[in-house]
């Protein structure tokens, strides 16, 4: 199964620093253009990585690489990005973000030497990025119509997704800071178990809220002083099972009020500068 956010991890996507940064002059002519806070520290993203692999395999998950490619930039670290993962197969994206643009085709190849199905292809005037996307349950999924993910993207995502008996729900993104900057859906919440989740409620769209509150499930709020430092963007590795970035304590306290386990690792190098938590760093493609 792929259609969730919270089951069990068992097969992942992710990219090392070095495959995705590749040198320190790489960082140098790309940071500013794609909008990082600051040019990554390469040896210490390499060793924040490591660490952050050793947390989402705490589940026994197979964790697979990918290669360093020069259609990709560093956003490519992002996995979560050109692909949504279904039941069938995998769904391979046109990033709204043009220099990101080359991702999908990567993933794509990737998948095809891993012998993973691809079932679709968002492409022309439709853009969609996975940070957009969030599995609600096997047969709902929430999409985010932001700057980087269009109205013609939700259409074919839906008409992609129909064959599978899944039900698209779109919601409308805050302005927020512009286009430069990124907001995606998951940026407001994250998924912790099939009935609880963090989010920034002060930024949820009217209709997403009450829906979240009609199913029955319930909202942690993230500290505000944590959530420019990704205490919302949370991975469930299992129910209740979480990796999130170090450095956010009232937050981590009410996940563990909630009866939750946390693992944490230090994502100053591959998260705070590029604004991706860890949801953002893999592409899972087999819950179970």
């Amino acid at each position: 199964m792929a259609q969730s956010m919270v089951t069990p991890l068992r097969r992942v996507v992710v990219k090392r620093p070095e495959q995705a940064f590749q040198s320190s002059d790489s960082i140098e002519r790309q940071w500013r253009p794609l909008n990082y806070l600051r040019p990554p520290d390469l040896p210490r993203a390499i060793r924040d990585h490591q660490q952050f692999v050793e947390c989402i395999s705490r589940t026994g998950a197979e964790v697979l690489y990918l290669h360093a490619d020069d259609r990709t930039g560093l956003d490519s670290i992002y996995t979560h990005d050109p692909a949504l993962s279904t039941d069938r197969g995998v769904i391979i994206f046109q990033t709204g973000k043009p220099d990101r643009r080359g991702e999908g085709p990567a993933f794509r190849d990737a998948l095809t030497k891993w012998d993973v199905p691809v079932v679709g292809t968002i492409e022309g005037e439709a853009t969609a990025e996975g940070g957009d996307t969030l599995w609600l349950d096997r047969h709902t999924l929430l999409v985010g119509r932001s700057f980087r993910t269009n109205g013609p993207g939700i259409e074919a995502l839906t008409a992609l997704l129909r064959p599978l008996g899944v039900t698209v729900i779109s919601v409308d993104l805050p302005y927020w800071n512009g286009v430069s900057e990124v907001l995606h859906l998951q940026s407001l919440i994250s998924m912790l178990d099939v009935d609880l989740a963090v989010v920034y409620r002060r930024m949820l769209p009217v209709s997403m809220y009450e829906l979240l509150v009609s199913r029955g499930i319930e909202l942690i709020d993230v500290a505000d002083s944590e959530y420019d430092t990704l205490g919302c963007n949370v991975l469930a590795i299992a129910p209740r099972q979480l990796v999130m970035v170090a450095g956010n304590p009232v937050t981590r306290s009410r996940f563990v009020e909630a009866r939750c386990q946390v693992f944490e690792f230090d994502g100053s190098e591959i998260c705070l500068t590029g604004s991706g938590g860890p949801t953002c760093l893999t592409r899972p493609i087999l819950r179970a």
